[in-house]
């Protein structure tokens, strides 16, 4: 069962998870935005992407800058950040067990199908 942290404004969430309708994935979708994750669920997300925590952060959010975040600040400080203000989270994001990945490129998800 693949999660999917989607957005339904973004283009690109919008298309992962037409991807992954098409493919006739078993997958639950999270309106991230409405549904924030905890701290804990975006560690794990950290943990299964394998990216930096910045990598997994939309850095030129407007929110981002006011609160005087850096590609410099810290991973706490970072992680923080996502829990309190979630639409600093990259989207969109597919988790299975212990994977996960970015949906951009889209084709990307299909790494976990």
């Amino acid at each position: 069962m693949i999660t999917y942290w989607h957005n339904p404004r973004c283009s690109k969430s919008r298309a992962g998870l037409a991807l992954l309708e098409e493919r006739g994935a078993e997958f639950e979708t999270r309106l991230y935005l409405k549904e924030p994750p905890t701290l804990e669920e975006i560690k794990a997300a950290h943990a299964a992407l394998g990216v930096s925590v910045i990598d997994m952060m939309r850095s030129g959010e407007k929110t981002f800058k006011e609160l005087g975040l850096t590609q410099d600040s810290s991973d706490a400080d970072l992680l923080a950040a996502m829990a309190q203000h979630p639409i600093l989270i990259e989207r969109p994001i597919a988790i299975k067990d212990t994977r996960a990945v970015i949906g951009r490129p889209t084709e990307a998800i299909e790494t976990l199908l």
